[in-house]
């Protein structure tokens, strides 16, 4: 029955989030999130993309599992109908997708009974992109021309069974079991009475499409035994049928150099999406750990006089030496009632190219672009050349930086404005899975772009890295990876192009050159 309320009424989405990995959501979907008043949520598949909501958002963890259920799907109906009442625009976020065995179809009939709008962003099931991402596919030319997709959630013992094993043994080519590792043996064994040859290949994924993804291959036979030498636990998907004998060839790892790699991410909440987004291009599972965070220390008065300068054109030069003090400087420069156009008689110096790239979102060109992103760089273009004698520099960065750069530009007869930003500080608090996953040693490649990343990592771990003795170690240039070295991690990569993409790039070239090729066994997890 609608309803009779003057309250204006709200719409519900309910949005598939795919089977775990954030980036398998669909474009509706995430835009749907991003304009969320009330976001409901499940557990799986969906930790990562709730910060995609408004920040004033209200988040309500749904929290269900096998066995341990935050709310009740009757209490999850009914939150999603009372803010829909109460005219919010609600996100029911859920794993994979709303209408396969995710129960979107009771809460879509719940509201179209209570009269309030609902639309259904489907989302991509795991049944199918939670096994890609592991290397099997449902379908394959002259191998499957079918597929089924059943859940295990029932047990197959019981008199009335809901779920006919007898008759889908032989049915389609390929069967798809979620929720099933609990009765593994028991779905097995009736898949074999119901006359599906005992050896057919058969495999498992578990927490497909994440960093944690491991894969366990066997026989319909022997399956059961591998999932518990192997410790494979819920949530797992189970496939019977000759496309798991496929997973070794179609292995992700074995088609992409990165692919299946866990790639630590140390730079800000800010700006880790861009090396996260990079990774993920290339098939890697990002454990986004930001290891700074900027506090800014920024004195009101020295902006403003920085600002009364520069628009006066005192300054020859203003020399920025990284992303990030381009950044706070515009932003402070913004406030204190300034913009670009006190550059207009000024040069602008910029070490590094991802520093010119930031000048360069911001509407400024670099006049001087030191290849290298090191002060080093710098000197050699202008000091050397002797453009700076007698001139007056502007130099706004991080508090602690290097004194290189201001000490050889005084050498050299400059007057040096040092305009303290920020402090790179460790944060306040650090995402406990991903700090967990570092010091279980479950890090393959960590990645680091400034000496502050490596220096306040080590500060998080207590002073101890040695559980990233065995990652790859990658930098964006040669002080931080002189910095890393100083620290214990010698650089397997340092990256000659000092941008995000060159040292993805450089990282690709060294694992492409020294993998070797992927073998598996049937009962081996990977």
């Amino acid at each position: 029955m609608a309803s009779t309320s003057n309250t204006p009424l709200g719409h519900v989405w309910l949005v598939g989030a795919g089977p775990g990995d954030p980036g398998y959501i669909t474009v509706a979907g995430r835009d749907a999130l991003r304009r969320a008043e009330v976001v409901v949520y499940d557990r799986l598949g969906t930790s990562e993309l709730i910060g995609e909501a408004p920040a004033g958002a209200l988040l309500i963890d749904a929290g269900k599992a096998a066995d341990n259920h935050t709310l009740t799907q009757d209490e999850i109906t009914a939150l999603i109908v009372e803010h829909g009442r109460a005219g919010k625009r609600v996100v029911r976020l859920k794993g994979g997708d709303p209408y396969v065995f995710g129960r979107g179809g009771e809460e879509a009939a719940a509201l179209a009974d209570a009269g309030i709008p609902c639309t259904v962003i489907p989302g991509i099931t795991s049944a199918i992109g939670g096994l890609a991402a592991g290397g099997i596919p449902v379908t394959h030319r002259g191998v499957a021309t079918s597929f089924a997709v059943i859940t295990g959630h029932e047990d197959p013992t019981k008199p009335e069974a809901g779920v006919h094993w007898e008759r889908l043994a032989t049915a389609v080519d390929t069967l798809v079991v979620l929720m099933g590792v609990g009765r593994l043996d028991g779905i097995a064994r009736a898949l074999i009475e119901g006359g599906r040859d005992a050896s057919t290949p058969a495999a498992l994924v578990q927490e497909a499409s994440t960093p944690r993804q491991r894969i366990a291959t066997g026989t319909l036979a022997t399956i059961a035994q591998v999932a518990q030498d192997a410790g494979i636990k819920a949530p797992a998907l189970f496939v019977v049928g000759d496309v798991a004998a496929l997973q070794s060839t179609l292995d992700p790892r074995r088609l992409a150099p990165l692919a299946g790699k866990r790639v630590l991410v140390t730079r800000t909440r800010a700006q880790s999406s861009t090396l996260v987004d990079v990774l993920r291009a290339e098939g890697a599972w990002p454990v986004v750990l930001p290891a700074i965070e900027l506090e800014r220390r920024v004195d009101p008065a020295a902006v403003a006089k920085a600002r009364t300068l520069l628009e006066a054109s005192d300054y020859r030069w203003t020399i920025f030496t990284s992303a990030n003090a381009v950044d706070v400087f515009m932003d402070e420069l913004w406030e204190a009632g300034g913009d670009t156009r006190a550059f207009r008689d000024v040069g602008i110096c910029a070490i590094g190219p991802g520093t010119a790239q930031a000048l360069a979102r911001r509407g400024l060109r670099a006049d001087v672009v030191a290849e290298e992103s090191i002060s080093e760089g710098i000197l050699t273009m202008l000091v050397d050349t002797g453009k700076i004698t007698g001139w007056r520099v502007l130099l706004p960065r991080a508090e602690g930086g290097r004194e290189v750069l201001p000490d050889r530009l005084r050498e050299a007869g400059a007057v040096v404005d040092e305009l303290t930003l920020y402090l790179a500080a460790p944060p306040a608090e650090a995402p406990p899975e991903a700090l967990a996953a570092v010091r279980n040693g479950e890090i393959d490649v960590v990645t680091f772009t400034s000496s502050s990343t490596v220096r306040n990592l080590a500060t998080l771990l207590g002073g101890d890295l040695s559980a990233l003795a065995s990652a790859t170690v990658v930098c964006i240039g040669p002080i931080v990876a002189e910095t890393a070295r100083e620290l214990g991690l010698p650089p397997h990569v340092v990256a000659e192009e000092h941008t995000i993409e060159g040292m993805v790039a450089a990282l690709r070239a060294y694992v492409h050159s020294t993998s070797t090729p992927i073998s598996q066994t049937p009962g081996q997890a990977l």
